[in-house]
């Protein structure tokens, strides 16, 4: 089997690139302008030689001439401008990354390889801000009043932000190249993935740049009160989910389907700290600011569909995650002192 993943360099694109190519002909599809893409690269190389073709989703011609060589089985679209404070600095950017990307790559599946299996990272955040769906203060952390399982597949999307309007288009794309042209795909809608090989910053990863600021002496600021929730998914976990939806394609095509930490999984800003002052051994100095425009009070994914249609649920939990990412991190700081600009450390 083939096996073609854009954005194969990224965070998880790598992860994905370095499990499928234990049993399968991989080739990365990747211009290798995120941080941390070559350094991602060198250690997948140094684990498991892998075609890489770089090449920009946003030049339809380059792309097309990949996949006419290489016609690859299987597809995973992970290329993305992936912040939605990026976005509405530079929304045309983003929407020709994410939007017209998506296109071309749909489009040479279209006309290279019709029965591949074509898997979309689209994203929670075409569901909006959820600012009709009830919040309550639960123990300490806001909590949805009446999604105990939290928000599933039939919410409305309320595309908001360049970010969530580039995405959702994408994501509808997909979903209608199933249905007017026949093709084998699917959507993930994907909540906070994190985990190692995560160069993560302020604004995109940030529970991965929690963990680079505190082993490396950086300022972290903490915006609203800090009980905001999300469902957070470790990297290993979401690779699983690929594999299993890919296995399970012929019964799913066509279909979305939101993949997350979920209700198991759910984790304040607050509680996240805690963790991984347990796991750094040490208390973690941060600073307060106030909230920032879109911040969301709360999202957790209703992901029992994944569970009732592929047999797919998160096996990683929180804490496990935490310490397995800082252990990382320390591991590495090398690789973040070359890449941030970072405060030097207290004597």
């Amino acid at each position: 089997m083939r096996v073609l993943i854009t954005g194969g360099a990224g965070f998880i694109g790598v992860h994905a690139a370095h499990h499928f190519a234990k049993k399968y002909d991989v080739l990365i599809l990747d211009n290798c302008s995120r941080q941390g893409s070559e350094s991602n690269l060198r250690w997948l190389q140094s684990e498991r030689p892998t075609q890489v073709a770089r090449v920009d989703i946003r030049n339809a011609n380059a792309v097309a001439e990949v996949f006419k060589n290489f016609h690859p089985d299987v597809v995973l679209h992970l290329a993305a401008q992936v912040a939605v404070t990026s976005s509405v600095v530079d929304p045309r950017h983003d929407f020709e990354v994410n939007a017209l990307g998506t296109l071309n790559v749909l489009e040479a599946v279209r006309v290279y390889c019709p029965r591949a299996v074509f898997l979309f990272a689209s994203t929670n955040k075409v569901y909006g801000g959820l600012e009709h769906l009830d919040v309550s203060m639960n123990q300490g952390r806001y909590a949805f009043t009446d999604h105990p399982f939290g928000v599933s597949e039939s919410e409305p999307l309320d595309f908001h932000s360049p970010y969530g309007c580039s995405k959702g288009a994408a994501d509808q794309y997909v979903r209608d190249y199933a249905r007017i042209y026949h093709l084998n795909t699917i959507v993930f809608r994907q909540s906070c993935i994190y985990g190692t090989r995560q160069f993560g910053v302020e604004d995109q990863g940030w529970l991965a740049w929690f963990a680079i600021a505190s082993v490396t002496g950086m300022p972290i600021t903490l915006y609203g009160d800090g009980k905001q929730v999300r469902d957070v998914l470790w990297v290993g976990d979401l690779v699983a989910a690929y594999e299993m939806a890919i296995q399970k394609s012929s019964q799913i095509r066509g279909q979305v389907f939101n993949i997350g930490g979920g209700s198991g999984n759910q984790i304040s800003l607050v509680e996240s700290l805690e963790i991984l002052s347990s796991a750094l051994g040490k208390p973690m100095p941060i600073s307060m600011a106030d909230w920032r425009p879109g911040d969301q009070k709360i999202f957790v994914a209703d992901i029992r569909k994944a569970a009732s249609d592929f047999g797919w649920k998160p096996k990683t939990s929180v804490a496990e995650g935490i310490h397995a990412m800082v252990r990382w991190v320390k591991d590495n700081e090398n690789l973040f002192s070359k890449t941030f600009k970072v405060v030097p450390k207290a004597a």
